[in-house]
């Protein structure tokens, strides 16, 4: 996926297909390829599919904050002339989603989150991260999926990589910390916008109460459960994400 990787000024993203924009947000811990299963099915279905990089480990210590990625969001929406996006973030990109449409609704046409912190804020781990001990790097990686084993080495060692780099290990302190700053529990009454919430049933990173509580909140959402599924369905159960999310747009008109 890296290869397919487009830079224009100060953003690098992934471009696939053509219609309507779905733009992915990916998550703290989560790369590009997390979303395979989206970039191969929704451009052969009449959409566009953009994940532009976020600037997690980039930015200066004082704006690494989910403020900060939701206005660099919009920025990048604004740079590629996108006035109606459809918005898909899984855990950390959930929440930057979610924000930017409180601050922009009129750039986002809908909102899809799975597995999304902005409400409960056990996404980064109690003991969580401990730098060089790779077993416990492993079984953190693991308990994220209901399948450990959908947790590759190549998963777990790009975690690894990232919690044994000081910086962006003090990055990633710091956006923890303003995930819990950012709860949206007052906000998410006042937002229309039609919200798809997909969630594992056995996410133990943000559990299903937590999909309840968004759907509860949110005036205008639906709330799909995908079974034997943890924290990110979209890499667990491809197929069966691609097809109640699809299902759930044309539902929508979208």
């Amino acid at each position: 996926m890296k290869d397919h990787l487009k830079q224009e000024g100060k953003f690098t993203y992934l471009e696939k297909g053509e219609g309507t924009p779905i733009v992915i947000l990916h998550g703290l811990m989560g790369g590009l390829s997390n979303f395979d299963g989206v970039v191969d099915y929704f451009p052969n279905n009449g959409y566009k599919v953009v994940i532009p990089e976020l600037p997690l480990y980039s930015m200066s210590l004082l704006k690494t904050s989910v403020g900060t990625f939701a206005k660099y969001l919009k920025e990048f929406l604004d740079f590629k002339g996108y006035h109606n996006a459809i918005l898909l973030g899984n855990s950390l990109g959930g929440h930057i989603a979610l924000l930017a449409t409180k601050m922009y609704p009129e750039a986002v046409k809908a909102l899809v989150i799975t597995g999304s912190s902005g409400l409960y804020e056990n996404a980064m781990g109690e003991s969580y991260p401990r730098r060089g001990d790779y077993e416990f790097i492993k079984k953190k990686a693991q308990a994220v999926f209901y399948d450990p084993e959908v947790a590759t080495k190549e998963i777990v060692d790009d975690v690894y990589e990232t919690v044994s780099d000081r910086n962006k290990l003090v990055k990633t302190l710091a956006i923890a910390k303003s995930a819990i700053r950012h709860n949206m529990a007052k906000d998410l009454p006042k937002m229309q916008t039609p919200t798809c919430i997909i969630w594992g049933r056995n996410d133990t990173v943000t559990p299903p109460e937590v999909a309840e509580d968004f759907h509860r909140l949110l005036p205008d959402s639906d709330l799909i459960w995908i079974d034997k599924c943890g924290h990110a369905a979209m890499m667990e159960h491809p197929d069966e994400f691609n097809e109640v999310l699809h299902s759930w747009m044309k539902q929508k008109q979208l």
